[in-house]
């Protein structure tokens, strides 16, 4: 196909669904001579999700347009960002995603004979290129590295030297891969300026850069491998795809943050051409779209209805992860998922129990194991049958709101509470108090004294119910799905959370956080959490 496209009509392809292209200029000189080299890297850090069929769509388009693609698998990256892969794990982290890329792209029939796959620590620790990033970084200010890496590197208090080398390497491997352009997310556009900023001044040449549109995932932020809530795994069941599914932000007529559009737009269209909706003829029955801004202009309508796009976009789903589960199925590749991503709940001791569900061995005191997240107060009323007590109903994200009974109106008024938001602690055994079952637990900042203080905990601005907040460094444990009341988790976990000198909650140290940022309250300095 490629051999009968004109060199604009390859730039089409190149550069169509891209949110930003720098160089374009310098593509269509080259196209004007030869096929357009490009390379897309990926860190090998957690496991790869549906969003990863977006990258996956446009090296489709790459290839029909004749480019030479390399594919680096990271893993030097992986290790430098924070650790998030850690040294011992790398060769089994590049082993897994080389498997399930490669899935991916046969899933959507991408020929892998026209790719080249390479590993970053094959070149990367060479002596050309460890020389190389010591003359980079007799050059790169910290300024310039730390603002290069700052939507790509984790952020955190105290930062690793080892996060201010990540940018610099990213722009050498343009040389080392000969690449013409570098693809990414519009999140890492910092780190290409940086590249285009100072490999001239190492000698090498000024490369292009295509960027895709960052895509959001199911709470509607973007997808991320650490927020078990915003993404669907390659190898979710179709239960839990649906599960996911029914959860997800799409609110009716919102096409602003709306995942499950997105992901018609940048995968599925790009893919099929078309998309179609699946309906009771009572509703107007089933239609097919060709082209994507016809469906958004129904959907923002509401002449899509939020539980037909999402049943659809179920089937389209289901359709191409079913190859990559199938292949996932023999007992190579389940060993291989396991041990690259081992449990950090798993079995300690023969005969060790499973502690309530999915949070694993009763002696882990992991934090991810209490499920706490963002709610809103939707209604308060007092108790029937005590004075001190109030009922709240909050909604946590899920079908109907869950009823807390507590004492915070004593602290702050009626009036404060109603449409706040709160944190809350969703995996408690129900309790009864004075013959009314609170579901769940309010979580406040408190100074006992006379008189005692207490003040309900700050989610970050722009949170939404259902927001699940985690310790920071333990983003990807699953809680259980019910504490064990005999095990005293929580009592445990809740005895090293405070509020720190700066109003914000932490752990042992670790800040609670949730994906927009920490959690906090407004004055209570050193206080106590529960």
């Amino acid at each position: 196909m490629a051999d009968q496209l004109s060199p604009d009509e390859k730039l089409q392809l190149i550069t169509r669904n891209l949110q930003e292209v720098l160089g374009e200029e310098k593509l269509k000189q080259v196209l004007q001579e030869r096929e357009v080299k490009v390379y897309w890297g990926t860190a090998t850090t957690g496991k790869p999700h549906i969003a990863y069929f977006v990258p996956m769509s446009k090296i489709a388009d790459f290839l029909k347009a004749g480019c030479e693609v390399t594919i680096l698998f990271a893993d030097l990256h992986a290790f430098l960002d924070n650790m998030k892969a850690p040294w011992e794990l790398l060769e089994l982290r590049v082993k897994y995603y080389e498997q399930v890329i490669k899935a991916m792209l046969e899933s959507i029939g991408v020929p892998l004979d026209k790719l080249k796959f390479v590993k970053g620590t094959d070149f990367q620790l060479s002596r050309e290129y460890t020389l190389d990033v010591y003359r980079l970084s007799s050059m790169v200010t910290e300024h310039d590295a730390k603002k290069a890496g700052a939507e790509v590197v984790k952020q955190v208090d105290h930062p690793l030297l080892s996060g201010l080398l990540y940018p610099g390497l990213q722009a050498l491997d343009e040389e080392y891969l000969k690449c013409d352009a570098q693809f990414g997310g519009v999140d890492q556009r910092k780190i290409f300026t940086l590249a285009e900023k100072y490999l001239p001044s190492l000698g090498y040449a000024k490369r292009s850069h295509l960027m895709n549109p960052m895509v959001p995932g199911l709470t509607g932020a973007k997808m991320s491998s650490s927020e078990e809530e915003s993404k669907i795994d390659l190898l979710d069941s179709a239960g839990d795809v649906k599960k996911k599914l029914k959860r997800a932000f799409c609110e009716p007529g919102n096409i602003e943050n709306n995942g499950v559009l997105s992901f018609v737009q940048y995968v599925v269209f790009p893919l099929r051409g078309e998309f179609s909706i699946k309906r009771d003829p009572k509703w107007g029955g089933d239609k097919t779209y060709t082209v994507f801004e016809e469906l958004e202009k129904d959907f923002a309508a509401e002449s899509v209805h939020p539980g037909d796009l999402k049943a659809s976009v179920e089937a389209s789903l289901n359709q191409l992860l079913d190859p990559i589960r199938k292949k996932f199925e023999s007992p190579e590749l389940r060993k291989l998922t396991n041990t690259a991503y081992p449990s950090k709940t798993k079995a300690a001791g023969k005969g060790a129990k499973a502690g309530g569900g999915g949070g694993g061995d009763d002696d882990d005191l992991s934090p991810s194991r209490v499920d706490i997240r963002v709610g809103r107060i939707i209604s308060v009323e007092k108790h029937p049958d005590a004075d001190s007590l109030y009922l709240e109903k909050i909604d946590v994200g899920e079908a109907e709101p869950r009823t807390v009974v507590s004492g915070l109106v004593a602290f702050v008024s009626q009036e404060e509470l109603q449409d706040r938001l709160v944190l809350v602690l969703c995996n408690l055994k129900p309790q009864k108090m004075r013959g009314i079952e609170s579901q769940a637990m309010l979580l406040c900042a408190s100074i006992e004294g006379e008189p005692r203080r207490v003040e309900p905990l700050d989610p970050p601005e722009g949170s939404s119910p259902g927001d699940r907040v985690f310790v920071e460094g333990y983003e990807t444990g699953k809680p259980d799905e019910r504490l064990n009341p005999k095990k005293k988790v929580w009592e445990k976990v809740q005895a090293d959370l405070k509020i720190s000198n700066e109003c914000v909650a932490q752990w042992k140290d670790n800040q609670l956080m949730t994906k927009l940022g920490q959690i906090t309250c407004k004055t209570l300095k050193g206080g106590n959490i529960s």
